[in-house]
């Protein structure tokens, strides 16, 4: 069995989740799913230029984990720019720093916001007022060393 993935540290997530060739109908293009920390690796190396090792450094991975990120992302992107196919940017187990994370009773529907910037009063997809912050023990990446029990969210979060 695989080594689970540990959490990579992301400034956010892109404001655009879905890219495609114009012309063309989403539901006949076949799709490349694009991890949020392959999409932060492409931001820090290729848009602001860092080297392997700084960039590694603000994802909080080794220099040899952020190559393998990069490498993968980079196929990715290549593949959908030769292949005419659609980016969906979605998924991984990433930490964002300076958020917290609350949930619906009703829909089960889990959001972040900055912190400081209060309680939501409802839920953005139902709007029922029946949510709650989601406690750091439920909202953990357990790993061990240094960094046990950062927080993260996992795929589907």
């Amino acid at each position: 069995m695989a080594r689970p993935k540990c959490c990579r540290r992301v400034t956010g997530e892109p404001d655009c989740r879905v890219f495609k060739p114009v012309g063309a109908s989403c539901a006949a293009l076949e799709e490349m799913v694009l991890s949020i920390d392959e999409f932060e690796a492409i931001r820090l190396a290729d848009l602001e230029g860092l080297y392997q090792e700084q960039a590694a450094e603000r994802m909080n991975v080794s220099r040899q984990t952020f190559g393998r990120i990069i490498e993968s992302a980079r196929r990715k992107v290549a593949q959908v720019l030769a292949g005419g196919l659609a980016l969906r940017i979605e998924g991984g187990a990433i930490e964002m720093p300076g958020q917290s994370m609350f949930r619906c009773n009703q829909c089960q529907h889990t959001w972040r916001l900055p912190y400081g910037a209060g309680g939501p009063e409802e839920c953005p997809e139902c709007q029922t007022r029946s949510v709650y912050r989601v406690s750091d023990q439920e909202d953990s990446c357990r790993r061990g060393g240094k960094d046990a029990g950062r927080r993260c969210r996992r795929p589907g979060a």
